[in-house]
């Protein structure tokens, strides 16, 4: 399974020119907040997003603006995860 996912995601899809990484890993981090089933996958990515060049406030902006179209909840675990991310990244 790690190797389909290696391969679809790195090989097929983030490996398109169409979109820089920093687009793409503010679209991961929305969706992956939307979805509200994946915590380890959005820190993770919340941590992709930061390496890209993405600030905390863009972060927390486009989770933010899930509470609109995936609810409060959603945004809420979004916001808790980002932090939990923030706060690691400062102590290291």
């Amino acid at each position: 399974m790690a190797n389909w996912i290696i391969e679809l995601a790195y090989g097929e899809v983030l490996s398109r020119d169409k979109l820089d990484l920093k687009t793409r890993q503010i679209a991961t981090v929305a969706v992956l907040t939307a979805m509200g089933t994946a915590p380890l996958q959005l820190k993770a990515h919340i941590g992709g997003a930061l390496n890209v060049g993405c600030t905390q406030e863009e972060i927390v902006e486009v989770i933010v603006q899930m509470a609109v179209y995936a609810g409060f909840p959603a945004a809420l675990n979004g916001i808790s995860a980002a932090k939990e991310v923030f706060q690691n990244r400062e102590e290291s």
